[in-house]
């Protein structure tokens, strides 16, 4: 009995040992692994920044100034995900990073930063509500113009127009509908390549149309189908619905005509390869959808940053090197020649 419980009181000491291992292995993944929060300080001039649109929305954003010594002529504008916004910590990281690499960057907000916010007040005193929830995304054209314009008054004449997740889709319709010369590449960070399939659905469809008959376009719709509490205006909803089939399959994959054919500058497209919302196929996918049209860009890069989710976390200094190589080549006989852009 003695030897008995000697050996069970091993075994207890073995199996506690293993268990202290395991937990201190846990604590120091935790405490190794990157977080979004884990930013390094800037190193140069960072302010925040301001714009007002055409119909009177005012966005904040933030400016990561290059050093002037090695200032690029082209400015980086990038447009949020859904959901978030300009501060996001990953964004502060590469434009920190950008900034580092003589490309000044502008984080701007647009009127669908995070889930809700009252955009602006109508004359009238009415609250107009934006965000993921409220937001008209059709009209985020404008917040674009708003901060492409901000950076021309820094000096900037031509910018690289970044969108990341459904803010590719903001930067995809401004470019094809503005065709803006000062928009010299587009940069498209881990959104949808293909459009969504199918009509939508017709009970979301009905309920958002009467909401809207009735003068209540801010009333939500929940989607269904979702593991989560999912909603969306039935103004948000209806609008999405009204997108045209050329901005919705953006790439041409299965729609002539497609929008891209309407953008004359080269495009960088680049997904993260740990758990974002697309995969190289996807990236190689866009990249033939492009190359086979009759009019559009003619050089398109795609890469993957290696290790990156979808907000890139840990891996901010390589997706403002992989923007930063692909921008040297738009500067090809397209730098000012008339000194360094002020800010």
């Amino acid at each position: 009995m003695a030897a008995q419980g000697s050996t069970t009181a091993r075994r207890l000491a073995a199996a506690a040992a293993v268990l202290v291992l395991l937990a201190g292995a846990f604590l120091v993944g935790r405490t190794t692994r990157h977080r979004a929060e884990d930013q390094k300080l800037g190193k140069f001039p960072e302010e925040l920044v301001y714009v007002r649109t055409d119909d009177d929305v005012v966005d904040a954003g933030a400016l990561f100034a290059a050093p002037r010594q090695v200032a690029k002529p082209i400015a980086v504008v990038w447009i949020h995900g859904w959901g978030v916004n300009f501060y996001s910590p990953t964004y502060v990281g590469i434009g920190r990073a950008l900034a580092n690499r003589g490309y000044s960057t502008i984080t701007g907000n647009t009127r669908m930063h995070d889930i809700g916010n009252v955009e602006k007040y109508s004359f009238g005193g009415k609250r107009v509500r934006g965000g993921g929830y409220w937001g008209i995304a059709s009209e985020e054209v404008r917040d674009l113009a708003a901060w492409i314009a901000l950076a021309e008054q820094l000096g900037f004449k031509q910018v690289v127009l970044a969108g990341h997740s459904a803010g590719w889709a903001a930067v995809r319709r401004y470019a094809s509908q503005s065709q803006d010369p000062r928009v010299v590449g587009l940069v498209f960070a881990s959104g949808e390549v293909r459009a969504e399939a199918g009509p939508p659905d017709p009970d979301q469809l009905a309920q958002a149309t009467k909401m809207i008959a009735e003068g209540n376009p801010d009333d939500l719709v929940r989607i269904r189908g979702r593991s989560f509490p999912s909603f969306v205006s039935a103004g948000t909803f209806m609008d999405n619905v009204n997108t045209p089939s050329e901005l919705g399959d953006f790439f041409g994959i299965s729609t002539p005509n497609a929008g891209v054919t309407r953008v004359r500058g080269p495009l960088l497209a680049f997904f993260g390869s740990s758990g974002d919302v697309g995969a190289e196929r996807d990236l190689e996918l866009l990249k033939s959808s492009v190359e086979r049209q009759s009019g559009g860009p003619k050089r398109v890069r795609i890469a993957m940053i290696r290790g990156g989710d979808h907000m890139y976390t840990g891996q901010e200094e390589q997706v403002a090197e992989t923007i930063a190589c692909w921008a040297v080549s738009l500067t090809a006989g397209g730098a000012r020649k008339d000194g360094v852009p002020r800010h």
